[in-house]
């Protein structure tokens, strides 16, 4: 059902109504009833040359900013035997980073699982240490890509992950005094050079 429109009788009887009645509220004014006109037509107004939009010219990644600073939760452990503070002497520290250093014992881990590399390790590091001997080489493998890694990241190469950290803890802790990422020429970051302190 439409709504029909008042007539201007029935407008002035209205507002003579509301002259007469008491107001409820009389601090409270309302705005007078009007006819109900027809809307005016907005009328489009040209906007000055200073307004008008103009498009500017878009290069793709103008307004892009700088890439956001990467976030590495776990460092690599090169990276965290790299920062590690020197034990050792400056001069022989930085001819063994060169490759200049011989080592004089050599252990390869490659392929070993570790229930079996973990007891070859200490076996070796503390008979090269009884020997006398202050450099060896450990070699790990650099580690494969897993096929699948599921839904927990996996460290690549398990070995290279935790020779470090053996050789940090006891009994190894005793007789170790630097641990480093081998040169290039003795097999880069899948070997480590193994410092051990003078045997007394």
């Amino acid at each position: 059902m439409t709504r029909r429109k008042l007539t201007s009788e029935e407008i002035d009887l209205w507002h003579r109504v509301a002259k007469q009645a008491e107001r409820l509220h009389p601090k409270t004014r309302t705005a007078p009833a009007t006819a109900h006109l027809p809307k005016p037509k907005p009328t489009k107004s040209p906007l000055p040359p200073q307004e008008r939009f103009t498009p500017e010219l878009f290069e793709l990644g103008s307004k892009a900013g700088s890439k956001p600073a990467r976030h590495d939760l776990k460092p690599s452990v090169t990276s965290g035997l790299i920062a590690a503070p020197m034990q050792m002497d400056g001069k022989a520290y930085r001819k063994m980073k060169r490759g200049k250093l011989k080592p004089e014992g050599k252990l390869d881990l490659h392929g070993m699982r570790v229930d079996s590399a973990h007891p070859a390790l200490v076996g070796f590091v503390l008979s090269a240490h009884s020997a006398g001997k202050r450099l060896v080489l450990v070699i790990t493998g650099k580690g494969k890509d897993r096929d699948e890694p599921g839904p927990m990241p996996v460290p690549r190469g398990v070995l290279r992950h935790q020779v470090p950290q053996w050789l940090s803890l006891p009994p190894l802790s005793q007789v170790v005094l630097q641990v480093t990422p081998a040169h290039v020429s003795h097999g880069g970051g899948g070997a480590y050079y193994v410092y051990l302190r003078r045997h007394r």
